[in-house]
């Protein structure tokens, strides 16, 4: 099985590094300067599961070293149209594309043109940034997870990406219930983004508010009936989980928007909260703290593209 992963960041990079050690063929497309960086000095891997310096194949065009089996799309959602371009004349007839990004809003611009067929499900639970010379800073949680979407029985493709992710050590794989794991992520990303987005702090830092806890935990009910509305509800012990997670006192986690924000860049607002808002409003879910916490970032998307960032 031959793999393609666009981008080399925290997520697709760790993925394909593990993969690649495990034996894997596993090739990397890259922009011309990232692509020059690793030829050059290897893809750098910095984790407690083990450092690595590792000489990956890297191509800059999709039409290079195919056809693949499996392609990867490891980007952000506000980058999607150029990632399609990109990876297109890599795409064959029996090219399986899993995309891991967040939210849903990929899902149809990626059905409508490539074909829904050739989509399946995925999402990743890796935790990582990248470091100043563009190397790998991975930093704990280890896992993805990908599956046919509306329940299907798993295509051979995804089989065998599967097995190879396993013996790379990846937590999770092959999920025959992808769609609700992708949802209960959804709910745990659009509370989280919303609240460290508009009150810019920390779990932690949002705990120590008065009226912290309580905020968070009525946009996680926003989003758990958006979620419900769409047939995906979650189970009480998932929905447990991401509550205790979302209301620890003195919590150092932070959703990765914030920092984002912090260094003025660009952000996937639209992708995590507008998008959950939009289908509330279609629910007729009342929604105020996800109404609050778009307009925020929407507003900061406004100064953004008039330059007032400092």
């Amino acid at each position: 099985m031959k793999i393609l992963i666009l981008g080399a960041g925290a997520v697709g990079g760790y993925w394909g590094a593990r993969l690649h050690q495990s034996g894997a063929d596993v090739t990397f497309l890259l922009r011309e300067k990232r692509a020059e960086a690793v030829k050059r000095d290897g893809l750098v891997v910095k984790s407690p599961r083990g450092d690595a310096t590792l000489p990956v194949k890297v191509v800059t065009k999709a039409s290079e070293g195919g056809p693949y089996d499996v392609i990867i799309l490891a980007c952000k959602g506000y980058d999607l149209d150029s990632a399609m371009d990109a990876i297109a004349p890599a795409v064959g007839a029996g090219t399986t594309i899993v995309p891991i990004l967040n939210g849903h809003m990929h899902f149809a611009t990626l059905d409508a043109r490539f074909g829904a067929d050739k989509v399946a499900g995925g999402l990743a639970r890796i935790s990582g940034m990248l470091g100043p010379n563009g190397e790998i800073l991975h930093s704990g949680a280890n896992g993805v997870s990908f599956g046919e979407r509306g329940g299907k029985p798993a295509r051979p493709a995804l089989v065998a990406l599967d097995a190879a992710t396993r013996k790379a050590g990846i937590e999770g794989g092959l999920n025959p219930d992808i769609d609700q794991d992708l949802w209960d992520k959804w709910i745990m990303l659009g509370s989280i983004a919303s609240m460290c987005s508009a009150m810019r702090g920390s779990i932690g830092d949002i705990m120590a508010s008065d009226d912290g806890e309580a905020i968070m935990n009525e946009i996680l009910d926003e989003c758990r009936q958006v979620a419900a509305a769409a047939g995906h509800a979650p189970g009480e012990k998932a929905l447990a989980a991401v509550r205790a997670s979302l209301t620890q006192k003195g919590g150092k986690a932070v959703a990765s928007i914030l920092g984002d924000m912090e260094k003025g860049g660009a952000v996937e607002g639209r992708q995590i909260v507008g998008d959950m808002l939009a289908r509330a409003r279609k629910a007729g879910i009342a929604a105020p703290n996800l109404r609050f916490a778009y307009a925020h970032l929407q507003t900061y998307e406004a100064r953004r593209a008039r330059g007032a960032l400092k």
